[in-house]
């Protein structure tokens, strides 16, 4: 009988793991009976390291040797802290994805996944998005800094492929939010800074303030949800090209109809939406065929229920939560 050859252990190294999607693998991962057996998984927080530095990039991937590596880190904020630090987005997520893509490439990373935004896309395009025209025009100038930083991945990773074969590709979702996200009200993503927001209005008494007209529409994926497809493409996604992790085109809404979804979740009465302030990119829909070439049955949380657990979240762990 021939002897049998043991498989190398796998060690996923997660970048950003302390954040929203990183928090949302890890749960999938220890609570969901995501992890398989012979893996090892590791969640980096910005307290070990500084991945905008290239020193300390190297230590922590000395330190864990990875195989495969998710990569979630990156500097992010809300639509007006885009708009007041265009530049600083740039230079340091630049510097963190190159930090990254190319230590996972002297270290012989196996696989790659990063996560991009629905924001790289052009600002003047044809409806419904796809994975094809992420370089087909400037992306919008209230974040240009973020989403240009965000598209040289997909760049990056073509390279990767080409000059050395490596299988570094990336998904795009659409508004991620759930627990564990950044809920601050001035830096937080729309959703969640709106549950705290309204939070905040309730137990004062005060009205709840939206700022823009409620107008803009988008694709919202609960973070559970993105955290169980990230882990299906590092195991079984090929390709080198993105792929885009949405709800479908017919669950878009209104950033007015989330809103009374929140108040609803938090039992809340009195909105008022101020027009002075910006909207932002009022549309920036996705399509998810091709996700669905691959899952057609992949089961999507209903966006009310998925706002009701993030709210509930949020009420029962308010001390611990980014605010």
């Amino acid at each position: 009988m021939g002897s049998e050859v043991k498989e190398a252990p796998i060690r996923v190294l997660v970048t950003g793991g302390s954040g929203l999607v990183g928090k949302a693998i890890e749960h999938v991962v220890q609570r969901e009976g995501g992890k398989l057996e012979g893996e090892e998984w590791i969640f980096l927080s910005s307290k070990d390291a500084n991945l905008v530095d290239a020193g300390q990039t190297r230590a922590v991937f000395e330190k864990y040797r990875p195989t495969h590596v998710i990569h979630l880190a990156a500097k992010v904020g809300g639509l007006y802290l885009h708009m007041r630090q265009n530049l600083q987005f740039l230079r340091d997520n630049i510097k963190i994805n190159d930090n990254v893509l190319q230590t996972a490439h002297e270290f012989g990373v196996t696989k790659v996944v990063s996560c991009l935004s629905s924001c790289i896309f052009p600002d003047e395009t044809t409806y419904p998005i796809n994975e094809t025209m992420i370089h087909d025009g400037p992306p919008h100038d209230s974040n240009f800094g973020y989403s240009h930083a965000k598209r040289m991945i997909d760049v990056q990773n073509r390279a990767y492929y080409r000059q050395y074969g490596r299988c570094y590709t990336a998904v795009i979702p659409t508004n991620v939010f759930g627990p564990y996200d950044n809920f601050n009200i001035e830096n937080g993503h729309v959703l969640s800074a709106l549950i705290n927001k309204t939070h905040k209005a309730k137990k004062e008494g005060t009205p709840l303030n939206v700022c823009g007209s409620g107008t803009p529409r988008r694709q919202f994926i609960y973070s559970l949800d993105l955290g169980r497809l990230i882990i299906w493409a590092l195991r079984k996604y090929k390709e080198i090209d993105p792929i885009i992790m949405s709800v479908g085109e017919e669950d878009e809404v209104s950033i007015k109809e989330a809103v009374e979804m929140i108040v609803a979740a938090l039992d809340f009465k009195g909105t008022i939406f101020d027009t002075t302030l910006s909207d932002g990119q009022l549309k920036k829909t996705a399509n998810n065929a091709k996700l669905r070439r691959y899952l057609p049955d992949f089961p999507f949380t209903p966006l009310k229920e998925a706002i009701r657990m993030t709210c509930d979240w949020f009420v029962e762990n308010y001390d611990i939560a980014r605010t």
